[in-house]
């Protein structure tokens, strides 16, 4: 794979980033393109956003490619979750007819996480800040999948014996050290499996972004084919 990288000062304008995005949609060799979020308070995410071709949105956050992952006819999924996935299905881990509890409901992680454990015919439960007895919800749930960006937040008491515990949190601890959403020294021995942080769904991530980009590709070269 080749790749391009733009590091631009925090005072780019609106307009400059839109034009630098107008030039990679139009540019043949470029099939993915990424912007990495957040960006600095002034620029819009989602008009930055509406701005990459779908077919060249890799991070699956355009309007478009949102709809068809809720419809289940995509060809991207966002990074993080499509990751998860992986991890499940490489464990052996059967979705359909499971309790599912996703914790968050961001538009990066959350709510396209719901989306494909449902179109695998999981019976999916979304949990965040508003839920209340939120034990009385993550106690039920076969898969737990925590996104919700405070550290060690699930304790074991929160977790149902054998459950399978995804932990999607990237955090510090009061002592500076990496780690989850998820206490792992508490919920590790009643799990039937997690996932540690780092190390993770974290290289799930970057490999996604990589699978998604080698589609972009190979969907370029069946139009030119076609046309």
């Amino acid at each position: 794979m080749y790749s391009e990288k733009y590091a631009l000062p925090e005072d780019t304008t609106e307009a400059e980033l839109l034009e630098l995005i107008h030039r990679l949609n139009a540019d043949d060799n470029i099939h993915g393109i990424l912007v990495q979020l957040p960006l600095p308070k002034h620029l819009d995410d989602k008009t930055i956003i509406n701005n990459i071709l779908p077919e060249k949105d890799v991070d699956a956050f355009h309007p478009t490619n949102v709809g068809r992952i809720m419809i289940g006819d995509f060809d991207f999924v966002p990074c993080t979750p499509a990751g998860i996935m992986e991890l499940i299905h490489e464990s052996g881990v059967e979705v359909e007819g499971k309790e599912c509890v996703v914790i968050g409901r961001s538009n990066i992680v959350g709510k396209p996480m719901a989306m494909l454990l449902l179109h695998e015919n999981g019976t999916v439960n979304i949990c965040h800040s508003r839920t209340k007895d939120l034990k009385e919800h993550t106690k039920r749930a076969d898969i737990l999948i925590a996104a919700v960006g405070i550290p060690k937040f699930v304790t074991a008491d929160m977790v149902k014996t054998g459950a399978v515990v995804i932990d999607v949190g990237m955090d510090r601890d009061e002592n500076g050290k990496l780690c989850g959403d998820v206490n792992f020294d508490e919920v590790e021995p009643i799990a039937g499996a997690i996932t540690p942080v780092p190390g993770g769904v974290g290289p799930m991530t970057i490999s996604m972004l990589m699978k998604n980009t080698l589609t972009a590709a190979k969907r370029a070269h069946e139009k030119k084919v076609t046309k």
